[in-house]
């Protein structure tokens, strides 16, 4: 499924709503005044194929939830500004990852992808969670979109 600044592309037998993805993306992306633009892409992919990006980008052994590939670094915008134009980045999911971190948080698999994808679209511009005061923000604002986008 491809919209004119979004493309989504679900590689695996997983059932999720790309249609409600693609919203949550632009609905985000405006949120955080994003040009409009900016373009990025949303991939779900199986075990194996997350496994090997895992090993080869991150360095890490085995399959993760959610990697994120920035590419034109775009960043959030100053207070009343909005961000340059280009290629955000590409987000892949491994749905098979999922299910345990759905049963602690109670998710479904729809809103699983829901929250890598706003976490995913964080990353990709420049936010990240390792020291405390960045984990924090990157947190509360992830809760802020979601609740902005499931209030509407």
């Amino acid at each position: 499924m491809t919209n004119r600044f979004i493309e989504i592309d679900n590689e695996t037998g997983a059932v999720i709503d790309l249609a409600a993805i693609v919203d949550l993306s632009i609905h985000h992306l405006a949120f955080l005044r994003i040009h409009p633009d900016a373009r990025m892409s949303v991939t779900f992919i199986d075990a194996e194929r997350m496994t090997t990006l895992h090993e080869d980008w991150m360095q890490e052994p085995g399959a993760t939830d959610v990697l994120s590939f920035p590419i034109d670094e775009i960043t959030l915008p100053a207070e009343g500004l909005v961000s340059e134009s280009g290629f955000l980045g590409d987000i892949v999911i491994c749905p098979e990852f999922l299910p345990p971190q759905m049963i602690e948080s109670g998710r479904s698999l729809q809103e699983e992808c829901e929250y890598l994808v706003t976490h995913g679209i964080l990353h990709l511009l420049g936010l990240d969670h390792q020291e405390e005061e960045a984990h924090k923000f990157m947190f509360t604002l992830t809760d802020t979109l979601l609740d902005d986008w499931h209030s509407r």
